[in-house]
């Protein structure tokens, strides 16, 4: 974790406004417990309501598989050491089909030997985003052997997301829900 302690503390359900009840009562109904995250965006309702359709998008509507989205997603969050974001999608990865030994070697990236060539691409574009803010034309190319336009664009923007999500859980000092890995468990 960047930071030991939050800069921002979670607001416990007590402190939550109507607004932001009625923002976490899905979240509640499919998680139980509220992860941390969103009690730390409870601090700014109307904000975490927006964001919200965009990363439900590209959560649960983007039109990659969700293996591949969830292998991105994690590199992301290794490449930003954002402990929190690797620590929800190890969970979220595993039900997505990636196995431990795979998610172990996402850390070393697209370099590793045993990736395939399509997951190789991947994990290239989202070094490619993360160190130039571009997918280069060979990789780009290798891509489109694999994905539609729209695919393409959906993996384009979930890198963005998750990176941006990344900067607001290391700045905000976001700390681990309970019973979640850590970088060195994984």
């Amino acid at each position: 974790m960047k930071l030991s302690t939050p800069r921002l503390q979670p607001l416990p359900p007590e402190q939550w406004s109507e607004e932001v009840r009625e923002i976490m009562r899905p979240i509640q109904q499919q998680q139980g417990e509220v992860p941390n995250i969103f009690k730390t965006l409870a601090h700014h309702p109307k904000l975490m309501r927006r964001w919200l359709v965009f990363a439900n998008h590209v959560l649960f509507k983007s039109t990659l598989p969700a293996r591949e989205r969830e292998l991105v997603i994690l590199r992301i969050g290794w490449l930003c050491q954002a402990e929190y974001e690797w620590a929800q999608h190890v969970r979220i990865g595993r039900a997505a089909g990636l196995t431990d030994e795979e998610i172990h070697r996402i850390k070393a990236g697209p370099s590793a030997p045993q990736w395939s060539e399509r997951d190789r691409l991947l994990l290239q574009a989202t070094d490619e985003l993360h160190a130039d803010a571009h997918i280069s034309d060979a990789t780009w190319q290798g891509l489109s052997r694999y994905y539609n336009t729209q695919q393409l664009m959906d993996l384009v923007f979930a890198i963005g997301q998750y990176t941006l999500v990344s900067m607001a859980l290391n700045t905000f000092g976001v700390q681990l829900d309970e019973g979640l890995p850590t970088f060195a468990t994984t």
